[in-house]
């Protein structure tokens, strides 16, 4: 899980600058398009496979963990919204400015939820027996 983390991390470190570039000689708006495409992906991939797998394996093992479960599928569902809107940024072309604050909301979210999500979780994976592949469950980068 930490290691799938950090490569979101990196992920959207990359977006950010491809951002910060806005290089007029290149084509920022594909460079960007090509970024958020990979981090959207990534990013949706890792919750899906959470939500699907992990999660109901979690709950059935560990039932006291249903209220942070719920937390952290509430917060897979703001992420879709806020990546919805940050690909709806990347598509009309919006301004530098304009998708730099959607991801300054993505990493401020993105950062908590990790961080609460390891806190939580962590200790239980080690003991989870969980008969599923890991890309599938936790996602790949």
């Amino acid at each position: 899980m930490r290691r799938v983390h950090a490569r979101l991390r990196e992920a959207l470190h990359l977006t950010r600058e491809a951002v910060d570039r806005g290089d007029p000689a290149a084509d920022p708006a594909r460079e960007l398009l090509l970024f958020c495409h990979g981090f959207c992906s990534a990013l949706d991939a890792h919750h899906t496979g959470e939500d699907r797998t992990l999660f109901p394996a979690i709950a059935a093992a560990r039932p006291d963990l249903a209220p942070v479960l719920r937390a952290l599928e509430q917060d897979h569902s703001m992420f879709g919204h806020l990546l919805g809107g940050l690909q709806a940024a990347v598509a009309s072309r919006s301004s530098p400015a304009v998708l730099a604050g959607h991801l300054e909301g993505i990493a401020a979210i993105m950062e908590s939820h990790v961080r609460y999500e390891e806190r939580q979780l962590l200790t239980v994976l080690e003991g989870l027996d969980l008969d599923a592949d890991p890309g599938e469950v936790l996602g790949t980068l």
